[in-house]
This record gives structure tokens, C-alpha cells and sequence, in this order.
């Protein structure tokens, strides 16, 4: 059984767990104790590393965005904007393309400068993403700059991991979050929970 604790001194006691959503919930120590939202072992281990980079992240450079959403063109309409804007109503300082990306400006210079200037980048797995993934275009260069560290958070949302594992190995080796598991607005307030400072 995988478990958390606040204990220690710094906060980061829990054993590994797997991918799956089993074995009941817990709470890990960036969520406040009146969060109605529950997380799986699994998603603490997952996550813990990702709030540490965040943590120093907001440190050292506390004017950064909170997170980079990464994902496909044919996305930018329906789910990716649907996650933004949970994102944004839920106090997330979140970099998007249809916001960001403005009219003249070179597309791989502000990616560029957004992934820079964010925490945490989110890379929102779609069958769109994932038939786009093997082409290498923006969305591979994104996600060679978000794998280089503790930065990466997957959404697999309408897939699932089997299928992002044929496509893109690396990407995923790395556990996140499933819409399957959990509705897109409480997968929006986690990550809110991830990138949130609080005292």
C-alpha cells in the first residue's frame, strides 16, 4: 500500500506506487486541508517532484507564469481551451496560444520565451497529439525543453498512456493525470493545487 505523509522535515515521506488509481486516496502537502479533492498515491509520488521544482522555481524567479499548456493545434478550440480557461478560473497564471501567440509575432520565439517564463509546463495528450507527435513539429519541441527536468506534467485526456507509450516513449514514462480517472475541472484544480504558494 502507497502512502504520504507530511512528516519529516521537509515534507516529502511517501513510498512509490504505480500509475494506477487504486489503493484510496491521500493528501498531499501543497493541498489545503479544506481541498475537497483527492488524490491516488500514485498522483502524490508523481507530483512531489514537480511541486519541488515549483518550489524553487518561485524562489528564485517568483515572476514566472504558473504553467506552459502544451498541446495540439486541432486541441486549441475545444479541450486545451476548455483546460485553460478551468485553469484561469481556478487563479492559474497559465501561457496559451490562442492568448499568447500574437498576430506577426514568430510562433517558435514565443513558445520559446512562454516555456522560459512559466514554472511548469502541462502537455495535454489527445489523439490530436498524438498523431501529431510522430511529425516533430511544435509540439515535439515543446516537450524536448519540458522533459529536460522535474517540469512535466501529462493530461491524458480521450487516449490513453498504452497509446502515448507507442507514440512517445519518454513522455510516457512520466505519470500525470487522466480525465478518466478524474473530470477535466478537478484535474484543473489540482494542478491549481501543484502550482499554487501558499503559507
Amino acid at each position: 500500500s502507497s502512502s504520504y505523509s507530511s512528516g519529516g522535515s521537509n515534507g516529502n515521506s511517501f513510498s512509490s506506487g504505480g500509475r494506477s488509481s487504486g489503493g484510496g486516496s491521500s493528501r498531499p502537502r501543497w493541498s489545503r486541508p479544506s481541498s475537497a479533492v483527492s488524490y491516488t498515491p500514485a498522483q502524490v509520488v508523481s507530483l512531489t517532484p514537480v511541486r519541488e521544482a515549483i518550489e524553487r522555481e518561485a524562489v528564485a524567479r517568483p515572476d514566472l507564469r504558473d504553467c506552459f499548456l502544451c498541446h495540439a493545434w486541432d486541441d486549441r478550440q475545444g479541450a486545451a481551451k476548455q483546460l485553460h480557461d478551468l485553469l484561469e478560473a481556478a487563479g492559474v497564471r497559465v501561457w496559451f496560444s490562442e492568448k499568447d501567440l500574437g498576430l506577426g509575432v514568430p510562433m517558435m520565439r514565443a513558445i520559446d520565451k512562454g516555456l522560459a517564463a512559466s514554472k511548469i509546463g502541462l502537455v495535454l495528450v489527445t489523439p490530436a497529439l498524438l498523431a501529431r507527435l510522430p511529425k516533430e513539429g511544435v509540439a515535439d519541441k515543446e516537450l524536448s525543453t519540458l522533459l529536460q527536468g522535474n517540469r512535466l506534467v501529462p493530461i491524458v485526456h480521450g487516449t490513453t498512456y498504452t497509446a502515448l507509450r507507442d507514440v512517445s516513449p519518454m513522455l510516457a514514462s512520466r505519470s500525470g493525470l487522466d480525465t478518466s480517472e478524474d473530470t477535466m475541472a478537478v484535474v484543473a484544480t489540482k494542478i491549481a493545487e501543484l502550482v499554487s504558494i501558499w503559507s
